[in-house]
């Protein structure tokens, strides 16, 4: 059972990506991936930050024979770095398309993963490599799938 989260001792993971090209890659994330714009600060010598709201935040860790197989399903060869950004969308199909559209590069089409997800991968602005995943199951249903289960410790 997990704690209420007033009880949790982080509030909000946040990603904070230096971007060289600001305005073009604030119009991408904001604009055309549709994340909400939180709130925006600017500073002396052009100093501007955008927060833009990507919902719910997880940190996905993975050993490297997990990201080796990640890359493998999703594109069919390694590809990506040691930081890889991942958004849930309800249309990777359609979301993929306005992506590649505004200037994101398609590394891999959307393709259906063996825990039931449709992820499509992409680099995109502000040198992000990314995934785009639309679940095509609930959590209860892919809990039922080869492969997946907790690896939380027992209680002390």
């Amino acid at each position: 059972m997990s704690a209420p989260i007033d009880d949790r001792p982080v509030r909000q993971l946040r990603l904070v990506v230096e971007a060289e090209d600001y305005e073009a890659a604030l119009a991408f994330y904001r604009d055309v991936l549709g994340l909400p714009e939180q709130a925006a600060f600017s500073g002396g010598d052009g100093a501007r930050v955008a927060i833009l709201d990507a919902g719910r935040a997880t940190l996905e860790i993975a050993n490297p024979a997990q990201k080796k197989m990640i890359d493998e399903v999703e594109v069919g060869r390694q590809v990506a770095p040691k930081l890889r950004v991942a958004f849930e969308v309800d249309d990777a199909r359609g979301t993929t398309e306005r992506l590649v559209a505004a200037g994101a590069t398609e590394v891999a089409p959307p393709t259906v993963t063996p825990w039931e997800s449709l992820n499509a991968r992409l680099d995109a602005p502000a040198g992000l490599h990314i995934t785009v995943f639309e679940e095509l199951r609930d959590l209860e249903e892919r809990q039922t799938l080869d492969g997946f289960g907790t690896d939380r410790l027992p209680d002390a």
